[in-house]
């Protein structure tokens, strides 16, 4: 690590509170972890963007900061574009502090669908309306999957029909108004993947997550397959899929919604998302008893 980035971090600080003054905030100066409030300049318009900037001590010589930003309004693949838009940000000035312009990328992104929104307003709705159903998703503590529609069949690239497996939930972990809720399903082939995703956003509450995060493991022919997806909350995929790892489960998806409060958690968002999982697993019968794990111990006494 350069000696020079407690320095570059500091000054960076200082001249982005000076910068965005009352929007700028510390959430913990022990752990570098900061927070940005991006406002849209109509101050009637909800689009606006909480970015929660994390500064690992490689940061900006060796590693970029890590980040988490909260916008339900914006949709799955516009979060994706904009993660893609701060990678290339990032890539194109390695080794220089690059907050400032992330936040700026960041405000572009909600001055363009704030244009867009206004380009295709439809006289016959109302904007009452629209937060009418915004507030009663929001107060919404059930998450009713019984209404999903599960297509019982999809065409593999082998051609064998595949069923979709059958979807469990667990219970909702709440901390700080933001709660999270893990789904399960067996899954054999990675077409189940894609189909119990499809399946899980055809509930209007799941798709209206802050995140959804996903991790899978597959075991075909001796080859373990897995991947996984953060959906803007940035190592979480990554960390539920090592949770697997340990746990040495297979065949399995597991996905973890988090409907944001309002209140940035910190580091306890990403302990909510794995336990969330976890307790899921161990419901489900994927974690192994201690008992099995346990091999011979190695230099005990033999009883006579």
């Amino acid at each position: 690590m350069s000696d020079d980035n407690p320095t570059r971090q500091e000054e960076e600080v200082e001249a982005l509170a000076a910068i965005y003054g009352e929007d700028w905030c510390v959430v913990s100066e022990q752990a570098h972890i900061y927070s940005i409030q991006i406002r849209d300049v109509n101050p009637k318009s909800h689009r606006n963007i909480i970015v929660e900037i994390t500064m690992p001590p490689g940061y900006p010589t060796e590693s970029p900061p890590l980040y988490q930003f909260t916008a339900p309004w914006l949709r799955r693949q516009e979060k994706q574009i904009l993660e893609n838009s701060l990678a290339d940000i990032y890539c194109e000035n390695l080794g220089e502090s690059i907050i400032y312009l992330w936040i700026e990328r960041i405000r572009e992104v909600v001055q363009a669908q704030l244009d867009d929104s206004q380009s295709d307003s439809s006289p016959h709705t109302s904007k009452s309306s629209a937060s009418a159903v915004s507030d009663e998703d929001d107060n919404d503590s059930e998450f009713d999957l019984s209404d999903l529609v599960i297509s019982s069949m999809e065409q593999p690239d082998d051609g064998e029909a595949m069923e979709c497996p059958p979807i469990n939930s667990g219970e909702p972990i709440l901390d700080r108004k933001s709660t999270f809720q893990a789904h399960l399903a067996p899954v054999v082939h990675k077409k189940q993947v894609k189909q119990v995703l499809d399946t899980l956003y055809q509930n209007k509450k799941i798709a209206n997550a802050t995140h959804n995060i996903y991790a899978y493991r597959i075991c075909e022919g001796g080859t373990v397959y897995q991947g996984c997806e953060d959906d803007g909350e940035t190592n979480a995929g990554s960390r539920m899929l090592h949770l697997l790892q340990i746990l040495d489960t297979e065949n399995v998806l597991v996905v973890v919604s988090r409907w944001y409060g309002g209140i940035l958690l910190g580091p306890d968002r990403f302990k909510h998302i794995n336990n969330a999982a976890r307790i899921l697993l161990e419901a489900q019968g994927y974690i192994k008893s201690k008992d099995l794990k346990k091999g011979p111990k190695s230099g005990g006494k033999k009883k006579r």
